[in-house]
């Protein structure tokens, strides 16, 4: 199936805020909306917010009903040009059988978000063609410093048409700065790991590994054929986790057809290492040969990039590497 890339934002433009995991309640325990209208006031994004966002039951979202109606709202109010999620969770995933894709494929938007998210970002792009965006929730933008690099890639992929070159971070955070906005720390970054050489262009397809992998088995898992894996994880996926999620992925038969890899950074919290995740990656068959990068910006860490599930991408692993975004 082609891609279908939705219109770009524009000044002016109205965005809804939806919430298909995790009620907007959960995060209001600790209010940055301030920060966030800012933000949005800069790009010159109006917000509006979806019916049953703050409903909760006692898995902290809101009924499957509740939580498609307001995806539905989205898709078919012609004045939303694009759809932020409020947060990720745990249950995205439930809303796929009861979504009216043909309702979303007349209605091209953009629907941004990351994590928990992934499941819909995939299966909206394996069911009707449209390129979706992993990256920040409507929430990420609540984070007063060292979001710069995360703004900018932002505006760059869902503003823009160019190519996007992407660089390594200086610096990075992995904190739970919605809690405490005073006391982060920058940590260095010791830059992208190259793992396997080469050279390859594709498809992207990925976002949260464990998340992709509720896909399987089911008409909403997308195409690896031709595809340029994007995965990351959080701090409850452990190297022996993330090692077994990863095989269960490839060994889809489809996943012969996967051109290259690039893995987000992992949080602290997870223990994964460069050596423990290069052995990880090279025992597997249908990676042999082809371009493996780690350390990416993308993920439960920040900054955060801005990517697009179904655009298209090179990548380049040797002495120098390269990640290009080229269609968006």
């Amino acid at each position: 199936m082609p891609s279908i890339y939705p219109p770009k934002f524009r000044r002016g433009d109205l965005v809804r805020v939806v919430a298909p995991a995790l009620s907007r309640a959960v995060v209001m325990e600790h209010d940055n909306t301030s920060h966030i209208e800012r933000r949005f006031a800069e790009m010159g994004l109006r917000l509006s917010f979806g019916e049953h966002v703050d409903e909760m039951d006692g898995l902290l979202s809101s009924s499957v009903q509740s939580r498609v109606d307001d995806l539905h709202a989205a898709f078919s109010d012609p004045d939303v040009a694009g759809i932020l999620t409020v947060i990720g969770g745990f249950s995205s995933n439930e809303l796929l059988p009861y979504l009216d894709w043909d309702l979303i494929a007349a209605n091209p938007k953009i629907l941004c978000g990351y994590s928990d998210i992934t499941a819909l970002q995939n299966a909206i792009h394996a069911r009707t063609g449209l390129v979706t965006y992993s990256g920040p929730h409507w929430s990420t933008f609540g984070m007063r410093d060292h979001f710069e690099e995360s703004h900018t890639w932002f505006v760059d992929a869902l503003f823009g048409q160019a190519t996007m070159d992407i660089r390594p971070a200086e610096a990075w955070t992995d904190d739970t700065w919605f809690r405490d906005q005073d006391g982060r720390t920058l940590i260095p970054s010791d830059g992208w790991w190259p793992l396997q050489g080469g050279t390859a262009s594709g498809r992207i397809v990925g976002g949260n590994l464990c998340t992709l992998n509720l896909l399987q088995g089911t008409a909403n898992m997308p195409s690896l054929e031709g595809a340029l894996l994007f995965l990351e994880d959080d701090f409850e996926s452990h190297p022996a986790t993330f090692a077994r999620d990863l095989a269960f992925l490839l060994q889809t038969p489809e996943a012969r057809g996967v051109r290259g890899l690039v893995v987000g950074r992992f949080q602290q919290a997870s223990q994964m290492t460069r050596a423990l995740l290069a052995s990880i990656v090279a025992k597997q068959s249908v990676l042999a040969g082809l371009p493996v990068l780690a350390n990416a910006d993308f993920g439960h860490t920040s900054p955060m990039l801005t990517f697009p599930v179904g655009g298209e991408a090179e990548l380049a692993v040797g002495e120098s590497c390269a990640l290009r975004i080229t269609r968006h």
